[in-house]
């Protein structure tokens, strides 16, 4: 019962990154139907409807029996606070020299605390990642989904609430590395080790493993 409510909670989580962090979804928007969130989640009908109340509870959207779920205005305010968090001018040190603060511990929560859905999520990214790497595209939205997806896995809620700002360095970072090829493939391999030690539940390595994922970023990239 305990693992249900934290998936909930989790699958709760991604539908509110969708609105104010994605933003897919407006106020007012209808969000797709139980099917299809559960098709794109990888869960069930049930976790979907119980996180869909949980979203209600807080007034984030609306259930309009016979119509769907829509999202409210309550959003917006949660999207507002977020935006002005990115708002924040920050240069590219500071903002890799918070995500050496951050993202390692938020890799060593993901693997302790992360649901089988959760981390499967994180491989997926992972895996889109890479691909757009060989076949240089852009990867920003899928960089920034995998390392939003870790912070997800780790259910802190201050943590998913610092994503906007790490976005900033994520994109930063992708722009700058396609002057690199040595970044490029620090990258594959790095993101490699960290979804092998998640995949394993290995906490200390997928800290470690982060840990030195940024640190190459701010030496081959020349971030000082």
């Amino acid at each position: 019962m305990k693992n249900n409510k934290m998936l909930s909670q989790s699958i709760a989580d991604t539908l509110i990154s969708m609105i104010t962090i994605e933003k897919r979804f407006a106020a007012g928007d209808k969000l797709p139907n139980e099917n299809e969130l559960a098709a794109e989640l990888s869960v069930s009908r049930t976790t979907i409807r119980e996180a869909i109340k949980t979203l209600a509870a807080r007034d984030i959207v609306e259930i309009q029996r016979g119509r769907g779920t829509f999202v409210t205005k309550g959003a917006l305010a949660q999207k507002q606070e977020m935006e002005q968090l990115t708002a924040i001018k920050v240069n590219a040190k500071d903002l890799y020299e918070m995500r050496l603060i951050f993202e390692p511990e938020a890799a060593y929560l993901a693997a302790e605390r992360g649901t089988e859905t959760e981390i499967r999520r994180i491989l997926e990214y992972g895996r889109k990642v890479e691909e757009q790497i060989r076949a240089e595209q852009d990867r920003t939205e899928n960089e920034q989904a995998f390392h939003k997806a870790i912070a997800q896995a780790t259910h802190n809620e201050f943590m998913n609430q610092l994503m906007p700002i790490l976005f900033q360095a994520i994109s930063k970072g992708v722009t700058l590395s396609e002057q690199s090829d040595k970044a490029i493939d620090d990258t594959l391999n790095d993101h490699r080790t960290i979804m092998e030690f998640l995949q394993q539940r290995n906490a200390e390595g997928a800290k470690n493993a982060m840990k030195i994922h940024i640190l190459h970023a701010i030496k081959e990239l020349h971030i000082d």
